[in-house]
């Protein structure tokens, strides 16, 4: 298993790691304990994704995963962020290795979890 060259530049320098101090939504996946977990903390201004934030607990791929997903979602509104799938993750790295994609799911759902809880997503 071998990890592409854009996978180990988010893994190494990971974007928009931490929490907001006053988020306008936060969502999650996965079980904590029980393998990989991910929290996005939103904040949205007039409609807008103008700050995204998120931990994990996971492997390399989570930790690329969730970097990228920030990164996609940010400046976006919560209807185009709602968009956002485990595919644009994956593609965003540059491809998971086979057994790893459900990290991209793990990060794909993390948002689309904290857009729900902000009013404009899919879950």
């Amino acid at each position: 298993m071998s990890y592409s060259p854009k996978t180990m530049e988010h893994f190494n320098s990971p974007r928009n790691v931490g929490t907001l101090e006053h988020p306008t939504a936060v969502g999650s996946a996965g079980t904590p304990g029980r393998g990989n977990y991910m929290v996005i903390h939103l904040l949205v201004e007039g409609g807008i994704i103008s700050d995204i934030r998120y931990q994990t607990y996971g492997c390399p791929g989570a930790i690329a995963a969730g970097s990228a997903v920030t990164e996609l979602a940010r400046g976006k509104t919560l209807q185009a962020a709602s968009g956002i799938t485990r595919d644009a993750v994956d593609g965003v790295l540059g491809g998971l290795p086979l057994g790893k994609g459900h990290c991209a799911d793990l990060a794909a759902s993390a948002l689309q979890s904290a857009l729900a809880a902000a009013g404009g997503g899919q879950a």
